[in-house]
């Protein structure tokens, strides 16, 4: 079997510090060869937690070169029994969110959700971003949930765990047909992207902005086309984020910019130039996310680091310890979104004085939910005599 090694500047040097050459070690015989993942964020592609054996490649000095094929982008239709999530998380604004898709073709190296495909039997690396899951289903699901005796109509985020707009979206239109079951309801909705296409919904979405039913945010992490390129492979460019913005808010949508997320000592030096460039956009509200490494997503980014940044990676992870409490990641609820520490508090202060400078609200504008008309029923007003 082919052996995978490290190359260019992410090779081991001597002088590296422990942490390093430990990364370095993790990362050997599992990287994926460059025209196997070409456009695609993760290097490797380990087996999921929940996995019984791991598979690593061993040279056996045969010198057999594998032509193994590249990750190609594959759906696979699943049906689950309810479209509705429901939470309890005490730092998110939201209690129910709706996912159309399960992996994201985006491919952002950082993604928190990575870690869901190992419940799937996948891989939170390659396997996240080529193996895709949809739920065409989702529509009617959703409409024989809002029609049940009792639903009381609350926020229902969409993409915060997955894309909803991801490239895949073009074909299935999932997201586009939740929107037109949402709208029909009068039922309000919260929508995160990284995408230009949320604007091919403008049609559904000006209506619903116009009875206080619909916001959205746009999360821009750079303006740096190169970093972007590398982190987010296959989402818009800054600059087409920045033009959805101006598309949505010019009809009417209210629409945040959104910096997530802000990693020390990578991004966080463009904390005020996203926001200017947002406001310039017409944002009206912003926030910020700092970076989040749980479970399979820590050795992702890592070696992510490691091939393109090697000359930053203790900096940049010796200031995440340092807001986590000494790990890469801590997920106690109010502190997993913001970081704790010196660092974590000047990257407060800082957004929070440029959002104050730039007239930004940081706290998002509250939808109606009084408007709801149940499918297939009568309004809310009605439905109580």
């Amino acid at each position: 079997m082919r052996q995978h090694v490290l190359s260019g500047q992410a090779a081991f040097q001597p002088g590296h510090t422990p942490d390093i050459a430990n990364a370095l070690a993790d990362a050997s015989g599992l990287r994926i060869e460059i025209d196997r993942r070409r456009g695609r964020g993760a290097g490797i592609n380990p087996g999921g937690r929940f996995e019984t054996l791991q598979h690593e490649p061993v040279d056996d000095g045969w010198q057999i070169i594998e032509e193994l094929p590249e990750f190609r982008t594959e759906v696979q239709v699943e049906k689950p029994r309810s479209i509705i999530t429901r939470n309890d998380s005490p730092d998110i604004p939201f209690d129910r969110s709706i996912n159309p898709y399960r992996g994201c073709e985006h491919g952002c190296i950082y993604c928190f959700a990575r870690p869901t495909h190992s419940y799937m039997g996948l891989s939170a690396g390659l396997d996240f971003e080529a193996k895709l899951f949809a739920k065409p289903d989702a529509a009617k699901l959703l409409e024989r949930e809002l029609a049940k005796p009792g639903y009381k109509a609350r926020v229902i985020a969409i993409g915060t765990n997955t894309d909803p707009y991801q490239p895949i979206e073009r074909e299935w239109r999932i997201m586009r047909q939740i929107l037109e079951v949402l709208a029909k309801a009068e039922h309000p909705v919260a929508i995160v992207t990284k995408s230009g296409l949320i604007t091919r919904d403008i049609d559904i979405l000006g209506p619903m902005a116009a009875k206080g039913l619909v916001k959205v945010g746009i999360s821009v992490t750079t303006l740096d086309r190169k970093l972007a390129r590398s982190m987010e492979p296959r989402a818009a460019t800054p600059t087409k984020r920045l033009e959805a913005i101006k598309t949505l808010t010019d009809a009417g949508i209210p629409t945040a910019v959104m910096m997530a997320p802000v990693i020390p000592a990578l991004n966080d030096h463009e904390i005020e130039r996203v926001l200017e460039a947002g406001k310039a956009a017409g944002a009206t509200e912003a926030s910020y996310v700092l970076l989040r490494l749980p479970l399979e997503v820590s050795p992702l980014f890592r070696e992510w680091l490691l091939r393109n940044y090697p000359h930053r990676y203790q900096h940049v992870m010796s200031l995440v310890r340092s807001m986590r409490d000494g790990k890469d990641y801590d997920a106690e609820f109010g502190k997993r979104m913001k970081g704790a520490g010196p660092y974590a508090w000047q990257i407060g202060r800082r957004f929070e004085m440029a959002t104050k400078r730039l007239g930004l609200i940081r706290r998002g504008i509250q939808l109606r939910d009084d408007l709801f008309i149940a499918p297939g029923g009568a309004g809310v007003q009605l439905s109580l005599l």
